[in-house]
């Protein structure tokens, strides 16, 4: 059986890129929701109602394992996908805890990009609250990322001038540790880095989630020996063509540094 991942769009690839890493002899289904991206800016129910019905589908196609590698996603529904299905599904959050714990002795703060939805969502608040004692995290929701992305344009001398622009109030020496709480920004690190002091730390929940998620299949005895296949769907539908294929794999091999 394979292991499923699911995201608004093309951002969860870079939490697939991180399972291949750990466990490259499973086989994966990677599910994006593009008819629907962006989840960020969307009403609360509807995105649920997508993620669901998106969830369904892909519990159809026979996974044993369920990676909701979208952080919004996460946010809004892993609660319910847990009570509905007996697979173990596992969530990504913004990776505020080892944030805050590597700026505590700086006098550094700590600082969120997400979505809106992320942001505003009781999930996020109730994480800052148990762990943010010294009123350390600040956040900004930075969604025309998640459509740069969508749109496969990278290039520095554009998003560059987005990010300054978002910033532009922000006292950049403040802060420590930057934390990528969407799916979608990794993508963008090295821009991302062109804007923040040079000894300022970037991280994600991507790798935490990925070894979760090897330790979570070892003690089950799930583990596979597979290829490290990938069936791609978006919508509902499998993706065949060779144009769209290539640029997912590309999306991939931009993580490889």
């Amino acid at each position: 059986m394979k292991i499923g991942f699911f995201d608004s769009g093309i951002g969860g690839m870079t939490v697939l890129h991180q399972a291949l890493r750990f466990l490259p002899n499973e086989d994966y289904i990677f599910y994006a929701d593009t008819l629907h991206v962006p989840y960020g800016e969307k009403p609360k129910e509807e995105v649920r109602e997508y993620i669901l019905s998106a969830v369904d589908f892909m519990a159809n196609q026979g996974i044993k394992a369920l990676v909701i590698a979208c952080n919004t996603a996460t946010s809004i529904a892993v609660d319910v996908l847990r009570q509905k299905y007996n697979f173990p599904i596992l969530g990504i959050e913004p990776a505020v805890k080892p944030a805050v714990q590597s700026c505590e002795g700086k006098r550094k703060k700590v600082l969120v990009l997400a979505t809106n939805l992320t942001l505003k969502e009781e999930k996020f608040h109730n994480l800052v609250k148990s762990i943010d004692h010294h009123d350390l995290v600040e956040s900004l929701a930075l969604p025309g990322l998640v459509e740069f992305a969508e749109n496969f344009e990278f290039k520095k001398e554009i998003v560059v001038p987005y990010l300054r622009e978002k910033l532009s109030s922000f006292d950049l020496k403040q802060y420590g540790t930057i934390v990528l709480g969407c799916t979608h920004f990794p993508y963008f690190e090295d821009s991302i880095k062109e804007v923040f002091p040079e000894e300022v730390d970037i991280i994600s929940g991507s790798i935490g989630t990925a070894k979760n998620l090897k330790r979570i299949l070892e003690e089950s005895n799930q583990t596979n020996n597979g290829k490290g296949d990938i069936i791609f769907f978006k919508s509902g539908h499998k993706v065949e063509d060779s144009e769209t294929l290539a640029n997912y794999y590309k999306l991939l091999a931009m993580l490889d540094r």
